[in-house]
């Protein structure tokens, strides 16, 4: 299963994707993050439904530091490969 996600909120300048990294290798999802030049953190997570609902939650949740605003998921075309493991793009 591959999603698609965009964190809203006070998610740039506090060391969010470093979080977001850690949790989806954790979880052993393939994928990516990055800064969006409007303010939002964006990416793509693939791997287990059970491991992905839980990362779905941690971002939910946020880190230290975070104020989470909204958070925007939607399913990915599966056919497309993720990067191994989890990275963060520049």
């Amino acid at each position: 299963m591959n999603a698609g996600f965009r964190v809203h909120g006070m998610v740039q300048g506090v060391g969010f994707r470093y979080f977001v990294r850690h949790h989806a290798q954790r979880l052993d999802l393939a994928g990516w993050v990055r800064n969006e030049a409007d303010g939002t953190v964006a990416g793509e997570a693939g791997g287990d439904g059970a491991a992905l609902e839980a990362f779905r939650e941690i971002l939910e949740e946020g880190s230290t530091g975070t104020r989470i605003t909204r958070l925007d998921w939607w399913t990915v075309d599966e056919g497309q490969s993720l990067p191994f493991p989890f990275g963060i793009r520049s």
